[in-house]
């Protein structure tokens, strides 16, 4: 979204306030979208919440004066927002989180709302950029799948206090400003965080270098669109998951996967495409015809975790309002 779109039909500040313009403001776009979405589960929640924290930021700049902390400031609107938006609502989660692991039979369980899932979000979206390949390898564990998941089981403010101190690593004094409260209260928020955490984040195998990712997806895809059900699940681990949001399904190890993709009529029919990375992860965009001689329309995200050379999880999110996110067609029509 273009500075001028995000603004368009506000009063602008008194110019007196000093220049922060609107491009100022959207210098830390990303940055905090990639924040609101580790707190809320959701990149669609994540871009509204960025987009009302530019707002108000913009209507309350006649009376900003610290010139210099004026991404701290924006951090302290963007929690509050996050904040209120969490307020009575029920936790997102991953399949594997609320219903007992399946068998391969063909049976997706029950559909849930939308509002219960973790939704998938494009890196494109919520991680800047950076040239280190160490800085890029901690940012991408601080989104994958299971983290987001498992932030979630945090009460709202501790989960702000871990994102703000072990993913953006801010001092205690800072994130006690911005949260109006005291160094120790911060350190305990920490510490109890990081104990619940540790309890619903057990899955902490770092993922692999992206040379060997792009390997990997290209042999998924390749088995795939061949409908070799053997070489795709030659290519998981032992522990591998498989689950599909929204329904309630999630399956664990190579037998039970195999067994649910040799019940799936249309496998093989789909047209399959690589969409870059995912929650730091090789993504895959699937388009299924409908009927017969219909043109494939948009059917699903596949996010893979990779790690020790496998798949280690393959999430299937059955949902084409993520296509728009990755920039894609809702159909392949000519």
């Amino acid at each position: 979204m273009t500075a001028g779109r995000a603004y368009a039909g506000l009063v602008s500040p008194d110019t007196a306030t000093g220049a922060i313009s609107a491009d100022r403001l959207e210098q830390h776009r990303r940055e905090l979208v990639g924040y609101c979405y580790r707190m809320l589960g959701s990149i669609h929640d994540a871009e509204d919440a960025v987009q009302d924290t530019m707002v108000r930021a913009w209507r309350a700049l006649p009376t900003f004066e610290d010139r210099a902390g004026l991404r701290p400031w924006l951090y302290r609107i963007a929690t509050n927002v996050c904040l209120d938006m969490l307020k009575g609502r029920s936790r997102r989660a991953l399949p594997m989180d609320v219903a007992p692991v399946a068998t391969g039979e063909l049976r997706r369980g029950d559909a849930r709302p939308e509002a219960s899932w973790i939704q998938p979000a494009p890196d494109s979206l919520i991680l800047p950029p950076d040239d280190d390949p160490g800085e890029r390898t901690v940012a991408r564990e601080s989104v994958r799948l299971a983290f987001i998941a498992a932030l979630q089981h945090l009460a709202p403010r501790q989960r702000a206090v871990l994102i703000l101190r072990d993913v953006l690593r801010w001092r205690a004094a800072e994130v006690a400003a911005l949260l109006e409260t005291s160094v120790d209260a911060v350190n305990s928020a920490l510490r109890r965080a990081r104990a619940a955490l540790a309890t619903n984040d057990p899955d902490n195998a770092p993922s692999q270098p992206p040379t060997e990712d792009r390997a990997l997806l290209a042999a998924y895809l390749d088995a795939f669109q061949r409908n070799d059900v053997e070489a795709l699940v030659g290519l998981l681990r032992d522990d591998a998951i498989l689950e599909m949001p929204p329904f309630e399904l999630w399956m664990r190890g190579p037998d039970d996967i195999r067994r649910w993709l040799l019940s799936v009529d249309a496998f093989g029919h789909e047209q399959m495409t690589p969409v870059g990375d995912a929650n730091g992860s090789p993504a895959v965009a699937v388009y299924r015809p409908q009927a017969t001689g219909s043109p494939p329309t948009a059917f699903a995200i596949h996010v893979l975790d990779v790690a020790d050379g496998r798949i280690g999880a393959i999430h299937v999110f059955l949902d084409p309002s993520l296509f728009a996110l990755f920039g894609l067609p809702l159909d392949l029509a000519s």
